[in-house]
């Protein structure tokens, strides 16, 4: 099969990164589980709106904050344990400004990956199973392809979505494919 995989709140952990970042800057105290809303960034910064968040997100340390992110827990080994059956395809919604360092972090991560996309419509790329945390991406998947497999990756961010199916861990996720697997 082929398993449309997100970056950002899938296998790389983004409030996290950002978090301490933000933290370490501005002496700021933010809780790392405090990330509860979509877009919810400016109410526990200082930033009046996402815009200047992105902002500030474009230079830390000559690279954006993309290139400095950690994994979740389990991410890659699952990855690499899927991708021994399964063709693993990276689909995830980037600024233009992060494209190297996104491409940068693959690679120093090994990502088990011959394909990446960096697009803003996910569904224009044909995969039989999606694996995603964005609440609006995964509303168009379910309705773009119908033909294929939707997983949402339950996050504090998102809520059930019709049509998707919901998965709340690497362990779970790699059972879901197995079981669907020929």
């Amino acid at each position: 099969m082929r398993l449309g995989i997100d970056l950002d709140g899938v296998v790389a952990d983004f409030n996290s990164g950002w978090i301490r970042r933000y933290n370490e800057q501005f002496g700021a105290d933010v809780a790392f589980d405090s990330m509860v809303a979509w877009d919810g960034i400016p109410a526990l910064t200082h930033f009046r709106h996402m815009g200047e968040f992105w902002e500030w997100a474009k230079d830390h340390d000559g690279h954006s904050l993309f290139r400095h992110l950690d994994t979740y827990d389990g991410a890659v080994d699952a990855l690499r344990r899927l991708a021994r059956a399964h063709a693993v395809v990276i689909i995830t919604r980037k600024p233009g400004w992060a494209t190297h360092d996104t491409f940068a972090w693959i690679a120093e991560h090994r990502l088990p990956t011959r394909e990446v996309h960096i697009t803003r419509h996910k569904w224009t790329v044909t995969c039989d199973l999606y694996l995603d945390d964005g609440p609006h991406v995964l509303e168009e998947l379910v309705a773009m392809r119908p033909e294929s497999i939707v997983c949402r990756f339950v996050r504090p961010w998102n809520d059930p979505v019709p049509g998707a199916e919901d998965i709340s861990s690497w362990a779970d996720f790699e059972e879901f494919v197995a079981a669907r697997t020929p």
